[in-house]
């Protein structure tokens, strides 16, 4: 198996531009000086994705109340983001990144065990942007349920 990059705490998180569901363009630096919870998952309406979704969109409040910005990120094109988005009612904005570049500087696409085989794809994976823009958490191969839950442990939210 390839060695592959992982980001860890302290490394710069690196910046991106990518479109929402609306098209409208969002980078990270937007929000700089906040803390942005970026997650990476491999394809919107699937169960396990709907389900992360899902549990960002019913712990938002939390989040934001706790300043937390929430970013969901996946290979799927503007359209079917804003289908996803319209049909789970989320409230945070899920970004395209087809070329996978976003995905790839943050470790979260290549190589992974898939039901005992190694295959290439979206690694889920969270992370959490401390308001100076480095890596404060890093999760890599993390569950679709519960994710939420654990990171809201793991980060006091």
């Amino acid at each position: 198996m390839t060695e592959q990059l992982r980001l860890s705490p302290g490394d710069a998180a690196p910046e991106f531009t990518l479109p929402d569901s609306e098209g409208t363009e969002v980078s990270l630096s937007d929000f700089r000086g906040q803390s942005v919870v970026v997650y990476f998952y491999p394809a919107a309406s699937t169960p396990g994705c709907t389900k992360q979704a899902c549990d960002f969109r019913d712990n938002l409040a939390e989040f934001n109340d706790a300043g937390y910005t929430v970013l969901g990120i996946s290979p799927d094109k503007p359209a079917k983001l804003a289908k996803f988005v319209a049909e789970e009612g989320l409230t945070f904005p899920l970004l395209s990144d087809p070329d996978k570049t976003v995905l790839t500087a943050y470790g979260a696409y290549g190589e992974k065990q898939l039901y005992g085989k190694t295959v290439t794809g979206v690694i889920r994976s969270t992370f959490v942007v401390d308001p100076e823009g480095k890596i404060a958490h890093a999760g890599y191969n993390v569950k679709a349920t519960g994710h939420v839950a654990k990171l809201r442990r793991d980060i006091s939210v």
